[in-house]
Formats: structure tokens, C-alpha cells, sequence
């Protein structure tokens, strides 16, 4: 069985061992790839390539997880409604797009996540977050992002009167009002260093959440755990997106602390052969 992730600048993702380490519990003979892509056309190419050789579906992820619908034959009512897709399976001769972002974040967060939040992202994961916490039952959601397109439209498809949207002007008031702050944009990443906001904004009584898992302390993490800030990382919603996109793409049913185990695992070795790895900074 083959399965693979598209995506830009996703060298470094543990999507292949967590998947064929969850593999090899299963009994399955598995291969999970990488194909990088910088452009629409590319991940079109690359969706017909896998298609053609008879992979099993794929993953998709930044920045890709809205353009690749115009690609698909299908989505699932759930990746319908988000407008987003992160796994793709090929059944029949069809593309069928499936979202297990939101099941992830439900999961991971679901004794954290309530009263007023700010998010900050409002991209494909930005999507799936937002629709996981108004169908949580958040007393109201205030999504920031700099892209005024991608705010409305992310308005236009929940068209719910606890959700608002707003430019990085307005986070100061936004967060001043909130009890959680949810950042579901590429800040923090290795390949997107930085804060979601300035420091300075985290006030008393906030709780954090931060998708990012890679690395697993996040600037952000860091600030709030400094500040005395209940903050949880990424890393469950990594393992419980990625046992649904399992599931799917094998119809195995997978185990998914067995998952989050491994996934703990491979981030420790990750982190400590990162933290060996000379600082270009200091040349």
C-alpha cells in the first residue's frame, strides 16, 4: 500500500514514520512518501501521478489544502462544509477529499477550548480549527488574519453570529476581551519562526493553544507557560489527524494512543538531533 503528502516545505515531516509505524501494527505493508509542491499546477500533476500508480490517497497540507479541491471528484459533508481538505483517497477511479484537521483538534483540545477565543489563521488548518469550535460550542470566535479575502470568505461559508473576523489591527481589543487564544497559522514553525502576536498581549486567565508540533515548545508555548499560562501543543491533534487520515486510507481501525506514543517518540529523537545542529545565526 502506498500513501504520500503534498505540500511546500515539508522535508522535515514525521508523517512517514508515524504512518508506517502504525503500519507495521497492522501487519501492513506500507510506504508513505513526500512530494514537495510550490505551485497549483504541481499538485495537480502530482495528484494524477499517485493516482495513476495506484496509491491508496494522500495527504495534503500547507499550502495547499483549499486549491486542492478544484482537483477532487468528491468531498465528504464535513470537508464540504470546512472547505478545506487534508486527505485525499482514491476509490474507484474517483478523488474523494476528507478533512480529519477538525476530528484532530476536537480531540486534542476538547477540556480546553471554551468561552471567547481568538484565533489567529485563517487558512485551510485556520478553517477546520474555526468549525471544530463553534461545533464545540464556543460562546464566540474571533478569527484574525491578514488576508481580507480569506477572512470574509471564511465569514461568508460559517455565516454564524458567534463568529467574527478581523484584521491583525484589531488583535490587541479582540484578545483583551477573550479567555483562549487559538493560533492555527504557520507562526512558530520551523520553516515560519516567530509569534503569532506580540507577547504583550498575553494577559491573566488566557489559555493557549498552538497546532504547531513541530518543534513541540513553540515561542508561543514558551511565552505563555513564562507568563503562568495554561498552553497545550500540537502534537495529539497531529497524532489524532493522522489516525483518522490512517482509517481512511486503510480501513484499519488505528490505535491511536499507540499513535501518540510513537509521535512523542519521534519528536524527542527530532528535537534532540535539531538542538545538536550547529545555529547559522552564530557564523
Amino acid at each position: 500500500m502506498r500513501c504520500g503528502l503534498i505540500g511546500a516545505g515539508i522535508g522535515t515531516s514525521l508523517s512517514p514514520a508515524l504512518h508506517e509505524a502504525e503500519a507495521r501494527g497492522h501487519g501492513l505493508d506500507l510506504t508513505y512518501e513526500l512530494f514537495e509542491a510550490e505551485t497549483p499546477a504541481a499538485l495537480g500533476a502530482l495528484l494524477s501521478r499517485a493516482q495513476e500508480s495506484g496509491y491508496a490517497g494522500l495527504n495534503i497540507t500547507h499550502p495547499f489544502k483549499q486549491q486542492v479541491i478544484g482537483f477532487l471528484d468528491h468531498l465528504s459533508p464535513q470537508a464540504g462544509a470546512i472547505g478545506a481538505v487534508n486527505t485525499v483517497v482514491f476509490r474507484d477511479g474517483q478523488r474523494v477529499g476528507h478533512n480529519t484537521d477538525a476530528y484532530g483538534f476536537t480531540e486534542a483540545y476538547r477540556g480546553l477550548v471554551r468561552g471567547r477565543v481568538v484565533q489567529t489563521g485563517a487558512g485551510g488548518a485556520g478553517a477546520a480549527c474555526a468549525y471544530a469550535q463553534l461545533t464545540m460550542g464556543v460562546e464566540h470566535l474571533t478569527v484574525v488574519d491578514p488576508d481580507a479575502g480569506r477572512r470574509e470568505q471564511l465569514a461568508a461559508r460559517y455565516d454564524d453570529p458567534r463568529l467574527s473576523v478581523a484584521a491583525p489591527r484589531d488583535l490587541p481589543a479582540a484578545i483583551a476581551d477573550a479567555g483562549g487564544l487559538v493560533n492555527a497559522s504557520p507562526a512558530g514553525m520551523r520553516a515560519h519562526p516567530g509569534l503569532p502576536l506580540p507577547t504583550e498581549l498575553l494577559h491573566r486567565g488566557l489559555w493557549v493553544a498552538d497546532i504547531v508540533y513541530m518543534p513541540v515548545e513553540t515561542p508561543l508555548l514558551r511565552a505563555a507557560r513564562d507568563a503562568g499560562l495554561r498552553a497545550v501543543g500540537g502534537t495529539a491533534m497531529c497524532a489524532y489527524q493522522a489516525a483518522a487520515a490512517f482509517e481512511l486510507f486503510t480501513g484499519r481501525t488505528p490505535d491511536t494512543a499507540r499513535m501518540l506514543r510513537h509521535l512523542d517518540a519521534v519528536l524527542l529523537e527530532d528535537g534532540a538531533r535539531h538542538e545538536s545542529l550547529p545555529d547559522p545565526s552564530a557564523r
